[in-house]
């Protein structure tokens, strides 16, 4: 009898969702580059550019059943270029090249953060609570160092003026990627269900508002989910309290 001869399992990767990874990771690059060359308007758009194609990888994924271990991992080196490394040149180009040391520390501290948000976020994949995220997203930290920027240069504030508020802003952005708040995911929320006419009306209203004044909007936006973190710690934090004393 002729023996079968083994089935041989080809190694390929799911093209459709990494297409949107890559498109995330040229944008973050496609920002670094800008900036090197003054252009720092364009450099904070591609930053947000990146953060819907990130946003749509995952999803992309999930609804076409193509998840995989080689996507999840691409995504996170994709998101340390585009959210950790990318806003922290930005913003040292824009505003810290004439601090020296000091902000070449600040913009250090934010792409560490970056860095060691996602290596924990992978490491605690399996076990986290889905609905929440522990620490700042880093696609969320950096639409706050990038909108800030896009502020100032919309109506030409002086950087000279803000640069030690800009300071702050990007260490404070990279303690909060590796601090313990819970920030919530908004996974429970059922795109899919049907919803009262209000609040569709809502959103569009919402949407409308973002497209009138991206730049204030979206810092804003994301500024407030920032300080979400800590005050939903703090009151989860006292209600455990209140329950024990109960």
């Amino acid at each position: 009898m002729l023996s079968k001869k083994p089935t041989i399992r080809r190694r390929g990767i799911y093209l459709l969702p990494n297409l949107f990874t890559t498109g995330a990771l040229f944008a973050g690059f496609y920002a670094i580059t800008s900036a090197m060359g003054g252009r720092f308007e364009t450099a904070v758009v591609a930053i947000f550019v990146a953060m819907i194609l990130d946003g749509l990888d995952g999803r992309v994924a999930r609804l076409t059943n193509t998840q995989s271990e080689f996507g999840a991992q691409y995504d996170s080196l994709s998101d340390m270029v585009s959210f950790a490394a990318a806003p922290a040149l930005v913003m040292y180009l824009w505003a810290f090249s004439s601090l020296g040391k000091l902000g070449l520390f600040a913009a250090f501290v934010h792409m560490a953060g970056g860095a060691l948000r996602l290596a924990r976020f992978n490491t605690q994949l399996e076990t986290a609570d889905k609905r929440y995220f522990q620490g700042l997203p880093s696609p969320a930290a950096a639409a706050i160092l990038a909108g800030f920027i896009w502020i100032c240069l919309e109506y030409q504030y002086d950087i000279e003026i803000f640069k030690y508020f800009a300071l702050g802003l990007t260490v404070s952005t990279g303690l909060l990627m590796v601090s313990n708040f819970r920030y919530s995911s908004f996974k429970e929320i059922d795109l899919k269900g049907k919803v009262p006419f209000f609040v569709a009306i809502a959103v569009m209203l919402a949407i409308a508002f973002v497209m009138a004044q991206p730049q204030t909007m979206l810092f804003l936006l994301f500024l407030g989910y920032a300080i979400s973190g800590p005050v939903v710690t703090l009151v989860m934090r006292k209600r455990r309290l209140h329950g024990r004393k109960l």
